[in-house]
């Protein structure tokens, strides 16, 4: 254990002088650009140093105090981005107000701090991001060891089974506990035979454990509460499998959920009036400003459909079509037709991949989401979101609700043009699929946030510029 906490030690030392390092030498080509470019002018030496280390060391100091240096920090790579945009902008506050109210005759020009900042800021964020993601300095690499060998932890041998999958953790093996159904468990990865008692320990501090993942198919009665008890006193983190699949793919497992695992775990915010309010506003106040830019490929998009075949069989260019939104309650979806007029004479049918009822023109619309942008009136109305789990027909919603267990979750928020699950699940055409993309789902109502949507909106850009959609 000694050796663990001295390398986790080393780690974070490292991880200091790196970024102190980092940020001092962005305060000093923020301000070099700045000369360069005639912003700002030059100024001694002496009061470079003094600016420049002051930022630097109130970053450490407010970096350190939100816990982005914590050894053992387990947080998703969103978390630490806000961490990084909190300890900054306080920072920022700190250095303005202490150095204007006692050391006014070294304050640097008006653009010096917005600039550092704003450059800090971007560094770190694809600092922090290549050390989690290649493991540099030994930074999100966490060394994990999983009770159970059973049905339930094999969930991680079936969906993680790639090096990717396993980038924020190396996993040491798992431990079969009594109660443990083997004959649907764990097949090819490291099994140990280890009996957990007070041999546990010594195994825990040999191989430098780090995170105990609990995966044992029965508890009561097999769990070594005592064991792991003394672990967690000792720093280890314990983790149940919920949580722990949750934080490294992405989704909620809906399949393994249990009703004390929602009551117990964090997220899952209530709404309130304001929220909905501020909520409306900003996705108004975006889908106007799309609106300016868009309405041009709107109006080609009409005319061509209407061309194509609206104009022989005298159907509208739009398609409306009963979707089920927040709380459940019914809406009017409208998207530009990409179907044939008939396509739904024999009753409602799930969309498949090659699609014999979509139109020439419709498979291109669909490739690049530009059958949805009649949806922007759908958010002026209010009845839809920029992000949010997509709409399903009431149809296809009584099917799900009986046969996926906690669908009707996915109904606590606004439904939305884009969402989590279209991002990591895209294409949906039967209840397996829907299964599939629930688990993303519930993710994004549980972790639902302002930084979720954005990052949730520059990978839809990115789909729709490089047509990766349908």
């Amino acid at each position: 254990m000694a050796v663990n906490k001295r390398n986790q030690n080393k780690r974070s030392n490292i991880l200091v002088i790196t970024e102190a390092l980092l940020i001092a030498y962005m305060g000093y080509i923020s301000h070099f650009i700045l000369t360069q470019i005639g912003m700002s002018p030059n100024v001694a030496v002496e009061k470079l140093i003094i600016n420049v280390g002051m930022l630097t060391v109130s970053i450490l100091l407010c970096s350190l105090s939100v816990g982005l240096y914590e050894a053992k920090l387990r947080e998703t790579f969103r978390g630490i981005i806000r961490r990084i945009f909190v300890s900054v902008g306080l920072s920022y506050f700190l250095v303005e107000v202490l150095s204007r109210a006692f050391f006014d005759d070294l304050v640097m020009d008006s653009y010096f701090l917005p600039a550092s900042v704003s450059s800090i800021i971007i560094t770190l964020v694809v600092f922090r991001y290549f050390t989690n993601r290649l493991g540099l300095l030994g930074l999100g690499k966490v060394r994990i060891l999983v009770l159970g060998a059973g049905e339930r932890a094999s969930i991680i041998e079936k969906r993680m089974r790639r090096d990717v999958d396993r980038i924020g953790f190396e996993l040491v093996g798992f431990i079969p506990i009594p109660g443990d159904n083997r004959e649907d468990g764990i097949k090819k990865e490291k099994i140990i035979h280890l009996k957990v008692d007070e041999s546990f320990q010594q195994f825990i501090a040999d191989n430098e454990i780090e995170e105990i993942v609990i995966a044992c198919d029965q508890r009561r009665g097999t769990l070594p509460v005592e064991v792991l008890f003394d672990c967690r006193l000792r720093g280890i983190e314990v983790t149940e499998l919920l949580d722990f699949m949750e934080r490294e793919t992405g989704q909620i497992v809906v399949n393994l959920m249990y009703p004390s695992w929602v009551i117990y775990s964090n997220g899952f915010q209530s709404q309130n009036y304001l929220r909905d309010a501020l909520d409306y506003t900003l996705n108004a106040i975006l889908a106007f400003f799309i609106f300016l830019f868009v309405w041009p490929i709107m109006l080609v998009t009409a005319l061509i459909i209407y061309c194509d075949d609206g104009r022989r069989t005298g159907v509208s260019v739009f398609y409306k079509q009963e979707r089920v939104g927040l709380n459940g309650k019914l809406f009017k979806i409208i998207k530009f037709r990409s179907m044939r007029p008939d396509a739904e004479k024999d009753g409602a049918k799930w969309a498949s991949k090659n699609d014999d009822r979509v139109t020439r023109i419709g498979h291109f619309i669909r490739k690049y989401r530009v059958d949805e942008l009649p949806q922007l009136l759908n958010v002026f109305k209010g009845e839809m979101a920029f992000i949010g789990p997509r709409p399903e027909r009431p149809q296809f919603v009584e099917q799900l609700v009986r046969e996926v267990p906690y669908y009707n979750q996915r109904h606590n928020v606004k439904p939305g043009l884009a969402g989590w699950a279209q991002l990591n699940y895209p294409y949906g055409a039967s209840v397996e699929d829907s299964m599939e993309k629930l688990k993303f789902d519930l993710y994004y109502v549980k972790h639902q946030s302002l930084l979720l949507d954005i990052l949730i909106l520059i990978r839809t850009v990115e789909i729709v510029l490089f047509g990766k959609g349908r």
